[in-house]
């Protein structure tokens, strides 16, 4: 497999589950991404984006146990992969590279 092209919001996806760690389910990022972010995230767009990444292999996912405050549905809780990892890993060394020497610019700006 090669390096996987992801957008802006797959990416918040991404380091969503990252952050999350074993509490990443659907409703969980979507509720995380909507704390963090300052525009409108719609649900749809969050398991949308989780079945193109899981496509691509950078997340994986499997179904828990179910659970009576759902009605006895199962969670389907996400993981990275390893590829999900290596994408999140060359992002932000090119970030940190691309912001070496503007932030001041930035600030000032500000």
């Amino acid at each position: 497999m090669g390096q996987e092209t992801i957008g802006e919001f797959e990416h918040l996806v991404l380091l969503t589950i990252l952050r999350l760690g074993d509490a990443a389910y659907g409703a969980s990022i979507y509720e995380e991404l909507t704390a963090h972010t300052d525009r409108p995230i719609l649900r749809p767009a969050v398991y949308n984006a989780l079945r193109r990444l899981e496509a691509k292999e950078l997340i994986r996912s499997e179904l828990g146990d179910p659970t009576p405050e759902r009605g006895g549905r199962a969670k389907r809780f996400v993981r990275l992969t390893d590829g999900g990892l290596t994408v999140l890993h060359d992002s932000r060394r090119t970030l940190l590279s691309l912001w070496d020497g503007v932030a001041a610019a930035i600030d000032e700006a500000k």
